[in-house]
């Protein structure tokens, strides 16, 4: 019997087995040239495995060039990015971490430059591109004026999804997730703020969720139904008339009935400048989680400022979620899992080569 807290007991999605519950969630460094990450990217990804975590996600790993939200941005289109996430997934496998990949299209909040260099719109004069979207509507007045995408656009689309997919299961990842949330392209179309279209891609919610739902039937196509694939959603938009926690549980009862989505990784807003946050205190999305959970009766992750061993455990433990999803505290501190694991008193394997430095 495993007398390790919950927390640091292993878990099994299809064949795929983590050490634990803790999750590092997709992180973007811009820091990549053409799509093509360097070995900042391999050292960030390593160092996270190294530190205990069980799960390590890339950063939004894009599907072709103008589905970037930055020209920085990772992506997996070709052969030379291809190689470089094959560096990537042997290391994180290296530090005994399972290998994931979030794979995404920015949508309508694609072509902006950096966050250090303002986060604002570039037009094609200044190395970006015409964005796409659902609808002709832009994200604000400082980012890009989308075009709508036509039908035939968006199955082209779906193709590149699974095309990436491939490439990623052929790289060695175990894991992969679509990037539904924070405004990008899936969650563009899910929302009615930003999907106006009076097509089968519009509408209802159900028609709204075509989108999501033909790129997971493509991505389903290219990997293996062995492999447990992730949908990560932004379950509410904080905007009045904007999506709401109700609508994403009714979306996530389809991906349950569907049964090819096996976590539902659930974050927030994103999708309009106005939106409005009560409080972003640690734990603010947990109930998100916790409700998709119990409610759709999926499995779910949760993430938002979540920094204290006894908080990620408890999360766990009273079963709100399935996974915590870690990032600005693994920022700050790689080892962060390896530590924690020492303040709830659960015994884990350290690296032999960083063993000198375990403590008790």
């Amino acid at each position: 019997m495993d007398t390790n807290p919950k927390l640091f007991q292993p878990i099994t999605f299809r064949s795929v087995t983590a050490r634990n519950r803790i999750a590092v969630a997709p992180m973007c460094q811009y820091s990549a040239e053409d799509g093509l990450g360097d070995d900042w990217h391999i050292q960030h990804l390593g160092a996270r495995a190294m530190g205990g975590a069980g799960i390590v996600f890339t950063e939004a790993t894009h599907v072709s060039a103008i589905g970037r939200i930055t020209p920085g941005c990772l992506g997996l289109w070709n052969s030379a990015q291809a190689a470089l996430l094959g560096r990537l997934a042997a290391i994180i496998s290296r530090g005994e971490a399972v290998p994931g990949i979030q794979i995404a299209h920015a949508g309508r909040k694609g072509s902006i430059s950096r966050p250090w260099e303002g986060g604002t719109g570039l037009g094609p004069e200044a190395g970006g591109w015409t964005p796409v979207a659902p609808s002709a509507i832009a994200y604000s007045n400082t980012y890009i004026q989308p075009t709508a995408l036509t039908a035939t656009e968006i199955g082209a689309i779906t193709g590149q999804f699974a095309a990436t997919a491939r490439m990623a299961r052929e790289a060695g990842f175990k894991i992969v997730e679509l990037h539904g949330a924070h405004g990008y392209l899936i969650n563009e179309f899910l929302s009615p703020l930003s999907n106006q279209r009076s097509d089968g891609y519009g509408g209802d919610l159900v028609g709204r969720s075509r989108f999501l739902m033909e790129t997971i039937d493509a991505v389903r196509a290219e990997w293996p139904a062995e492999l447990p694939l992730f949908v990560r959603l932004s379950c509410t938009e904080w905007v009045p008339d904007g999506l709401t926690i109700e609508d994403t549980v009714a979306l996530c009862r389809m991906l349950a009935t569907r049964g090819d989505v096996d976590l539902i990784d659930c974050s927030s807003g994103g999708n309009s400048p106005a939106q409005k946050i009560p409080s972003m205190h640690p734990g603010y999305q947990v109930p998100f989680a916790e409700q998709v959970k119990h409610g759709a009766g999926i499995a779910t992750g949760a993430v938002g400022m979540i920094r204290g061993p006894e908080h990620a455990a408890e999360i766990v433990a009273n079963d709100r979620a399935d996974l915590v999803f870690l990032a600005r505290i693994l920022l700050a501190d790689p080892a962060w899992p390896l530590r924690a694991a020492q303040a709830l008193g659960a015994k884990v394997t350290w690296p032999v080569q960083y063993q000198r430095g375990a403590l008790g």
